[in-house]
């Protein structure tokens, strides 16, 4: 076979909430994409993030975390959302955390023992073990749940071990022509990137104050000369959540718009005019058509 044979395909990076899936994807593409917090759940969608390097072609999905909770639209969705990448894809990287396992990493081992797809076990946040003989144990356990798999233990956060891991994918994908431009890193809107933005510094900074009943609609996006314009709408669904958003004499939806903006300026490569106002939608998360008009989508 000749080693310059072009390959390419689709790789579902899947696991528990929080257990640095997007992190992971981030690090790979060299770039900030998918939007993080120590708080779980926060991705929400499927995300393609596209990394093309010579003949190889990776087309990483990340994934919202699959868990327990699904009594809400909104969590129905997530769970929906994971499950579905898992169909047609060429390659899985099954993301957990270190010796931490708990009734929803067993979720996704059950799904994960019925495929027939090349599976890599990413032991991530190894860095953060003292004594890495600990994680021969959770390694052999592992081994034992999946046999075809291959395991590796990686830091997402500081890159270690992640060429290697992105070579044992590069290794199990299809040869095939490109899917996307060399110069494509997404397939996603620049309108989506900027909401989940500010999605992303609405929980970063009130992750233990606020619930997940919060989403963000960009109503306006545009380029006028060298300045990009974004109208940005959050939804909360009761009054006092808007209260906390915007703080103190607008103290707190002022902090969250100027760490936005510093991003968005960073992926658009432009100077950017950031507009951010709250609104009550009482209920939305919980609303299957009001999730869908909010890009929700297949519910």
């Amino acid at each position: 076979m000749n080693d310059e044979a072009t390959r390419c395909g689709y790789v579902a990076i899947v696991g528990r909430p929080n257990v640095g899936k997007s992190t992971l994807l981030n690090h790979i593409l060299g770039q900030k994409l998918a939007i993080t917090s120590r708080k779980p759940q926060t991705t929400r969608h499927t995300l393609l993030g596209i990394k093309t390097e010579g003949s190889v072609q990776a087309v990483y999905v990340d994934t919202p975390g699959m868990h327990k909770e699904n009594q809400k639209a909104l969590n129905r969705y997530m769970n929906k959302t994971a499950s579905a990448a898992l169909k047609d894809v060429d390659v899985i990287i099954f993301v957990v955390d270190r010796t931490r396992w708990t009734e929803e990493d067993d979720m996704v081992l059950d799904r994960l023992k019925h495929l027939s797809n090349p599976i890599i076990v990413a032991v991530n946040k190894t860095d953060r073990l003292e004594d890495k003989s600990e994680l021969l144990p959770q390694l052999k356990w592992l081994a034992e749940q999946l046999p075809a798999a291959e395991i590796i233990p990686i830091s997402a956060q500081h890159g270690t071990n992640l060429l290697a891991l992105e070579a044992l994918v590069a290794e199990r994908l299809p040869e095939s022509e490109h899917f996307f431009p060399e110069e494509q890193i997404t397939d996603r809107s620049s309108r989506f990137l900027a909401a989940e933005l500010v999605r992303e510094k609405i929980m970063r900074q009130l992750g233990a104050e606020l619930p997940y009943q919060v989403a963000v609609e960009i109503e306006e996006f545009k380029q006028e000369g060298r300045v990009l314009h974004i109208h940005a709408l959050i939804l909360v669904e009761r009054d006092g959540q808007k209260k906390i958003l915007i703080g103190n004499a607008g103290d707190r939806i002022k902090r969250i718009g100027q760490e936005a903006r510093k991003d968005m300026e960073t992926l658009f490569d432009s100077k950017v005019m950031l507009n951010l106002w709250v609104k009550v939608r009482s209920g939305w998360s919980d609303d299957e058509r009001a999730l869908r008009s909010l890009g929700y989508a297949d519910i």
